[in-house]
């Protein structure tokens, strides 16, 4: 366009700057402001109209906060848009409970120990005199010769089908039991062959009845279980404990299908979840594995990790350095985030759901309310959350006057060569 720009007419100039600015490219300024153009040269006319022309696509972090709110009113994009006042902010909260492991793994009886298909066993088996089936005399230095006796057979593996072999017993099921268990059963198989048999099993390797202890421990471990019932903090000390501070790990624990994790922080105060293991249980100690991102108009636009029991709104803006005093828009401070259609009450309406089931929604706080302060101590920030923090538009302004200064200089500078 400039180079048609021959004459200097400052009403083409004007009519120009009118129409970029009427039509809502900048909508910090009105038609007004631009109402008379002073006279300028002919060559900062063309530069100034040559970069209007672009005046849509100034450089920006993203969209502002007319922009952010345009999908909730748009019918082909129909995100909800949920400011963040003190019921928001509860109702968030109490659907961010998180679920506990005593509310998950509410086995807490003690089975003891339980054989198991590839455990070794060693079976002893005494007769009160006179013996009449098995072995041989026992010596006591003490007291010579005993009358009762012992037979010890070699140590066996606990078969596929979870069986033991037990001459004159048979094949004795063994799987799944305890070793008092297993020795009634023995005794009971001998009954009326030896004379008043009495067993003892003894469990020389125990293959089975392990958890498995892994992450961001010491050393990572199996460790194997035994009558007393070992607990979840017991695994973890057995591992020599974690590597990273107490307050920024969380503990997960696998058993079969069910995968839970909470704070360790958590477990050591409230003794309730700090469950009894179980044969079979995976526990991994994670660092950290909760983040968030930030961007925008922000101190720092990166992925900000924290801890497992939770940051709040208020915690989330001050690691993320907080706004940018020069470029922010202290109302245009958003969440974008998959929530629950229970959280929105909006389960009976149909709404627009990811495959998972969720609604997206955008958060919006004012933070110009001094009350939102308040407020923002109270919501809960969740995994993979977006928040971004839009432009002033005085922001935008300064970005249009700053090239055009430029501008004008650089055609100033032009003609005083000329």
């Amino acid at each position: 366009m400039a180079i048609f720009l021959r004459f200097g007419d400052h009403r083409v100039i004007q009519m120009y700057l009118n129409m970029c600015f009427c039509k809502g490219l900048f909508p910090f300024m009105n038609c007004s402001s631009f109402s008379r153009v002073p006279a300028l040269s002919t060559v900062v006319f063309a530069l100034a109209i040559s970069m209007l022309a672009a005046c849509s696509s100034l450089p920006s972090s993203g969209a502002n906060k007319n922009q952010v709110l345009q999908p909730e009113i748009s019918s082909s994009l129909p995100i909800r848009v949920v400011d963040i006042d003190d019921a928001t902010a509860r109702r968030v909260f109490a659907a961010d409970k998180r679920i506990r492991f005593a509310d998950v793994f509410t086995n807490d009886k003690r089975m003891g120990y339980r054989v198991g298909a590839g455990d070794v066993v060693e079976v002893s088996i005494w007769e009160a005199p006179p013996a009449t089936l098995f072995g041989s005399t026992v010596l006591d230095p003490r007291a010579g010769a005993a009358t009762t006796r012992v037979t010890t057979f070699p140590e066996q593996m606990v078969s596929y089908e979870g069986a033991i072999n037990i001459p004159f017993a048979g094949m004795v099921p063994a799987a799944g039991k305890s070793p008092q268990e297993i020795e009634s059963e023995i005794a009971r198989r001998l009954h009326g062959k030896a004379n008043q048999a009495q067993v003892l099993v003894r469990i020389t390797r125990n293959a089975t009845s392990n958890v498995t202890v892994v992450g961001e421990v010491t050393q990572s471990l199996r460790m194997p279980l035994t009558a007393k019932g070992e607990r979840l903090l017991d695994a973890i000390a057995a591992s020599g404990g974690v590597r990273q501070p107490v307050g920024k790990m969380t503990v997960q624990v696998t058993r079969g299908d069910v995968v839970q994790a909470m704070a360790l922080d958590t477990v050591i105060q409230d003794p309730k979840q700090n469950i009894v293991l179980q044969p079979g249980d995976v526990v991994t100690a994670l660092f950290q594995p909760l983040s968030f991102t930030a961007l925008g108009a922000t101190g720092k636009n990166e992925e900000v990790f924290f801890e497992a029991q939770g940051i709040t709104l208020a915690q989330a803006l001050a690691r993320s350095g907080g706004l940018q005093d020069n470029r922010a828009d202290s109302r245009g401070v958003f969440i974008f985030r998959y929530e629950e259609p229970l959280v929105l009450g909006v389960a009976g309406e149909n709404p627009p759901l990811t495959p998972d089931g969720k609604v997206p929604v955008i958060y919006r706080v004012d933070l110009k309310d001094p009350r939102s302060f308040f407020v923002a101590q109270g919501f809960p920030i969740r995994n993979k959350d977006v928040m971004y923090i839009s432009n002033a538009p005085a922001a935008e302004l300064q970005k249009f006057l700053n090239i055009l200064t430029s501008v004008v200089f650089t055609a100033q500078g032009l003609g005083a060569i000329r």
